[in-house]
């Protein structure tokens, strides 16, 4: 039997169309998968920054472009970057992967960390980077840095990591604690892009470059990204609502429940320290962010479905959040029944001239005797301007942090206040960790 010799082309046409899917499959690495499983998270960020001449006038307005980098943490439109990248931006301008323009609101910052907040304005939900852990981070393993370098968005770079725990202080005002060290070529505009690991879970959100050094780059680890940002997205900031609910993430599945505030709606509900959230509302709880995201847009009163595990069963309660003013009245009880402390916002101009290296404090306007405080010799009229690793310069602040002693049994606290000019510190513990 003869062949016709018309079949040949068409053999070859599909011999090449096969190896052509089997090159196309051999080039798809772990590292470009990353990338798309993340790209469409990654913004670009821009606007319009108002420079003053040094008589403090409006001197110069320029426009500038590609100053920065964003990743979108919630489908609603939050997103995390640096706050150097937003400061003093005019009207923010965002850029998401599919190149339409949008605006965008700064909701809230942490100038110490350098990090911020901001709202997309989005009709539609919007691809939610994929978040892991910075805490097993190993020297050498391979990272990735998604950016816009210099305007150029979507800029990928490839290294490794270099160091963990760096400090870095980039001017008089600004230092880092800290950061993970890369050799992945960050540059001007990468700031607040995120730093992949090799599976395309961001572990850091770049910040900073050594400037005249070549191959030295930092990001902040996520998880301290994620424990910044979950009190910067609190219900307690954007809405005015509490709920009283410390939770951390242990690698199973939900978050465990570390301390319930007193008085608050959560323990009005029965939640107690040790019960596992695994979802409230449509979302799945893992950290401390996701009971914010599922609690944000809630109004106090409104009641949202919280499912917990507890002694082995799964129950469903219903969680009611409350308005702040109650926090606010629960917050100077607690400072007061824990540490000995009553305080109020200090004028941060005051404090700055005093210390110009302080942003502000809180001026102690009691201190309970016997207590916590007084053991140490504060006194009324002494400006508590740190506990811990942190500023206090809003009451919530000192909530925060007393939440963290609880969640990190730190114990004794360190504080540092401000008698005239000069700074003093000590260690105190709460009542409530003595206990």
């Amino acid at each position: 039997m003869q062949r016709s010799s018309a079949w040949f082309p068409l053999l070859a046409l599909i011999a090449a169309g096969l190896a052509h899917d089997t090159v196309a499959e051999s080039r798809r690495t772990a590292i470009v998968m990353a990338i798309e499983s993340q790209r469409d998270s990654v913004v670009n960020i821009h606007g319009q920054k108002v420079i003053g001449g040094d008589d403090g006038t409006e001197a110069e307005v320029r426009r500038v472009n590609g100053m920065g980098t964003g990743v979108v943490i919630d489908p609603r439109g939050y997103a995390v970057t640096n706050y150097h990248v937003v400061e003093g931006v005019r009207r923010i301008e965002v850029t998401l992967a599919s190149g339409k323009t949008t605006a965008a609101t700064l909701v809230s910052h942490d100038p110490r960390t350098d990090l911020a907040v901001i709202k997309i304005a989005s009709d539609v939900r919007l691809p939610v980077a994929t978040i892991g852990t910075s805490s097993d981070l190993m020297i050498g393993e391979t990272v990735l840095a998604l950016g816009n370098a210099y305007g150029y968005e979507h800029t990928v770079t490839r290294g490794i990591v270099s160091a963990l725990h760096r400090n870095v202080e980039v001017s008089r005002t600004q230092r880092y604690e800290d950061l993970i060290q890369t050799d992945a070529s960050i540059n001007p505009g990468n700031s607040g892009g995120p730093l992949l690991n090799i599976n395309g879970e961001v572990i850091g959100i770049n910040v900073a470059v050594r400037a005249g050094a070549q191959g030295i780059g930092f990001a902040i680890p996520i998880d301290r990204v994620l424990d910044i940002v979950s009190r910067l997205m609190s219900v307690e900031r954007i809405d005015q609502t509490w709920h009283g609910l410390v939770v951390r993430c242990d690698g199973r599945e939900g978050a465990v429940v570390e301390a319930v505030h007193r008085r608050s709606p959560a323990e009005s509900m029965g939640v107690k320290a040790g019960d596992r959230i695994t979802r409230i509302g449509e979302l799945a709880v893992a950290r401390q962010l996701d009971v914010e995201r599922a609690l944000i847009g809630h109004k106090a009163g409104e009641s949202i479905p919280v499912t917990m595990v507890r002694s082995g069963g799964e129950e469903q309660i219903e969680l009611s959040l409350a308005e702040i003013s109650r926090d606010s009245e629960s917050l100077d009880d607690r400072c007061w029944a824990e540490i000995g402390l009553r305080f109020q916002p200090a004028p941060a101009a005051k404090v700055q001239k005093l210390q110009a290296r302080y942003r502000g404090g809180l001026v102690v306007t009691s201190v309970r005797e016997g207590g916590p405080a007084a053991e140490q010799g504060i006194q009324e009229g002494d400006i508590l301007v740190g506990l811990h690793v942190w500023e206090t310069i809003a009451p919530d602040n000192v909530s925060y942090i007393l939440d963290k002693a609880i969640e990190e049994h730190l114990n004794p606290i360190k504080f540092y206040v401000l008698r005239g000019r000069e700074t003093l510190f000590g260690h105190m513990v709460s009542d409530t960790i003595r206990r």
